[in-house]
C-alpha cells in the first residue's frame, strides 16, 4: 500500500478538547460534569468555594476555637510561599512522565538552608549573591538526580528515596545538628513580615512579603518555561510520549535532565524562604514535621498533574495550594492543640486518594486531548 494511500485511510485526528470514551448520553448535566471533572482548574476552584463556605458557616455558627475570617487567611499564606513553589517543582518532573518523582525536595530545602546559612551569616556572602549560590547549590543537587534517573536508569522514586537521605543526612552533620542564626540571619526575617497593599491597605489584609519576593516570580517563570518557552513543548512531548518524543527528534534523557535540575534550584530558592521564616538556617528545614516533599506532591496531584506524565498546569497547582493551606489552617480552629496537626495529616491522606481516584476515573471515563 502506498503513503499516500495509508495516509488516506488513516483517522482524522480528534480536534475537540475533550473526547468521551464512555457511553453516556449528551446530555447537558454529563456535559456540565464532563467540563468539570476534565478542566482540573475550574474543578479546583469549585471546592475551594465550597470549603471556604463551609469553614465560613462553621465559624459562623461558634464551632472554631478561633475567627476563620479574611485576616487569618492572609496570615495563613505564608504557609502557601514554599508548599506551591515545591509543588510548582514537582510539576515540572512529573510532567515527564515515566513515573517521575522529587521526593528529595524538602532535604534539599534543608541542605541548601544550611549552605545559605553558612555563606550569608557565616562567611559574609551579600544577600543577592547567596541568594544565586542558595539556587545554583539546589540545581547541582537536582542534576544528581537528573544523573541517576535520565542517564544512570535509576526508577525516580528509588533515586531521589536515597538522595533524600543522603542530603538530609548531610544537613543533619555539616553544623552538628546546629542551626545557623546569627544576625544577618535573623534579619532575613524580615522577608517573612506581612505588609499592606498600596492603595488597599483599608480593604484588603496584609499579605506576607514572601508572596511578592518568591513566590509570584516562580509561578511567572514556571509559567513561562511551560507555556512559551520551547522546552515547555519538549516537556510535555516527552512527558505524553517519550518515544514518539526521541523519533522527533528531542533529547528525551535531556529535557529529563533539566527537569530535575529546574526542581533542584527551586527547592534552593525555597530554602532562603524558610530561613526567612524561622529567622534561622535550619538543618531540618524541610524535613521537620510532615516534612514538606508529600504536601507538595498533593498539591501537585490535587491541581491536576497527572502521575502518568504530560499533562499538569500552573493555575492548578496554585489553586490546590490554597485550597490545602486554607483547609488545615481550618482544621487547627476546628481541633485545637496537637490533635488539629494530627487531623491535618489525616486530610491530607484524603486529599491525596481524592485526587488519585478523581485523576483515575476522569482517565477511564474522558480522553483530554492536550
Amino acid at each position: 500500500m502506498s503513503e499516500k494511500t495509508r495516509a488516506e485511510t488513516r483517522p482524522a485526528p480528534q480536534t475537540g478538547p475533550v473526547v468521551e470514551t464512555g457511553g453516556g448520553s449528551d446530555s447537558r448535566w454529563s456535559s456540565i460534569l464532563r467540563t468539570v471533572l476534565t478542566q482540573r482548574v475550574l474543578l479546583v476552584a469549585i471546592l475551594l468555594i465550597v470549603m471556604l463556605a463551609v469553614m465560613f458557616s462553621l465559624d459562623a455558627s461558634g464551632q472554631m476555637s478561633g475567627n476563620y475570617n479574611a485576616q487569618y487567611l492572609a496570615s495563613s499564606l505564608i504557609n502557601v510561599v514554599p508548599l506551591v513553589m515545591l509543588a510548582l517543582a514537582q510539576l515540572v518532573v512529573i510532567v515527564t512522565g515515566r513515573g517521575a518523582i522529587d521526593l528529595s525536595v524538602g532535604s534539599m530545602v534543608s541542605l541548601v538552608s544550611m549552605i545559605f546559612g553558612f555563606a550569608h551569616g557565616m562567611w559574609g556572602v551579600p544577600l543577592i549573591p547567596a541568594i544565586v549560590l542558595a539556587i545554583a547549590a539546589g540545581g547541582i543537587l537536582g542534576a544528581v538526580n537528573g544523573v541517576l534517573v535520565a542517564y544512570l536508569g535509576f526508577p525516580p522514586l528509588i533515586a531521589t528515596l536515597a538522595t533524600y537521605y543522603a542530603y538530609w543526612s548531610i544537613a543533619l552533620v555539616v553544623n552538628d545538628q546546629k542551626p545557623i542564626n546569627s544576625p544577618e540571619i535573623q534579619e532575613m526575617y524580615q522577608t517573612a513580615r506581612a505588609i499592606p497593599i498600596p492603595g488597599l491597605s483599608g480593604f484588603v489584609p496584609n499579605i506576607p512579603l514572601g508572596i511578592f519576593l518568591f513566590l509570584i516570580p516562580t509561578v511567572i517563570v514556571v509559567w513561562y518555561l511551560l507555556n512559551r518557552a520551547p522546552y515547555g513543548r519538549r516537556l510535555y512531548a516527552t512527558g505524553t510520549n517519550d518515544v514518539a518524543a526521541e523519533w522527533a527528534g528531542i533529547n528525551v534523557a535531556a529535557v529529563r535532565m533539566r527537569a530535575f535540575v529546574i526542581s533542584g534550584m527551586i527547592s534552593g530558592l525555597v530554602a532562603v524562604v524558610t530561613v526567612g521564616q524561622f529567622a534561622s538556617a535550619r538543618p531540618d528545614a524541610g524535613t521537620s514535621g510532615n516534612g514538606m516533599a508529600l504536601p507538595a506532591i498533593t498539591i501537585a496531584v490535587l491541581g491536576g498533574v497527572a502521575i502518568t506524565g504530560g499533562i499538569g498546569r500552573v493555575a492548578g497547582v496554585v489553586l490546590a495550594g490554597l485550597l490545602v493551606v486554607w483547609l488545615n489552617a481550618g482544621i487547627l480552629l476546628i481541633f485545637p492543640g496537637n490533635h488539629g496537626t494530627q487531623y491535618q495529616l489525616l486530610a491530607l491522606g484524603v486529599v491525596l486518594v481524592f485526587a488519585a481516584l478523581l485523576n483515575g476515573y476522569t482517565n477511564r471515563r474522558f480522553q483530554v486531548l492536550t
